[in-house]
């Protein structure tokens, strides 16, 4: 069941489907053949995890469902149909019920905090000379400047979004922290992987951008979930 079952790709704040680009080469390398990046809006939690639920319901057998950052907080939200059968949170946010990224990041705040800057349209932006040293400092210069000049800006009323019944509640989930995470505080991450009693935790030493920094270790992770379920 492990290579036959689906795998769906949820991306974060500014960045899209792109930023799982070495992960997937890397799961089709050991011969997963169904997978899937979603496209997200970055509109509001409501329009995002919509989107994965047509994504997921596309898919004829078991999902599993990895999520980067604010995609964790979609997984959370839209994880909960039939079909799903584990999540896995890259370096994410997993918000309880009635909790929106925006107060868990509150609780600590990152270290990249002051480095966002609204525009006058309502979108968040990282300052694209603070972009290296604020997602992806363990990537090289030309690959910050690419995800700099390419970020997708989320806009910022969706950071108060909260889920409403979390699916790792009733799914078995795994979870990745990055002790180096400058735009979610390992501290906040540890505190979620706890919580939702993770069946693996692993922690690397990384940036954010850990599904980029360090493919192979993600890819382990996504196996070992696709592989138990």
């Amino acid at each position: 069941m492990s290579k036959s079952a689906s795998i769906v790709l949820v991306h974060g704040f500014w960045g899209g489907a792109a930023h799982w680009g070495k992960v997937i080469t890397e799961l089709a390398r050991r011969g997963y053949t169904s997978l899937h990046a979603v496209e997200m809006p970055l509109t509001s939690l409501a329009d995002d995890a919509e989107r994965v639920r047509k994504m997921v319901r596309q898919q004829e057998g078991p999902v599993i469902l990895v999520g980067h950052s604010y995609g964790g907080a979609v997984l959370s939200e839209a994880g909960d149909l039939p079909n799903v059968a584990a999540l896995v949170f890259v370096a994410a946010f997993a918000p309880d019920a009635g909790e929106s990224p925006g107060a868990i990041t509150q609780q600590d705040p990152p270290a990249a905090a002051a480095n966002l800057a609204p525009d006058s349209d309502g979108y968040l932006w990282i300052k694209a000379d603070k972009f290296h040293e604020s997602f992806c400092q363990d990537l090289t210069a030309d690959e910050a400047l690419v995800m700099a000049v390419t970020q997708k800006a989320p806009l910022a009323t969706t950071f108060g979004d909260a889920v409403t019944a979390p699916a790792w509640r009733s799914k078995p989930s795994w979870y990745q922290v990055s002790s180096q995470d400058h735009m979610i505080a390992p501290t906040n991450q540890q505190r979620m992987s706890a919580r939702l009693n993770a069946r693996k935790v692993i922690t690397l030493d990384a940036s954010h951008a850990s599904l980029a920094s360090h493919p192979s270790e993600i890819c382990d992770l996504i196996e070992e979930a696709a592989a138990t379920v």
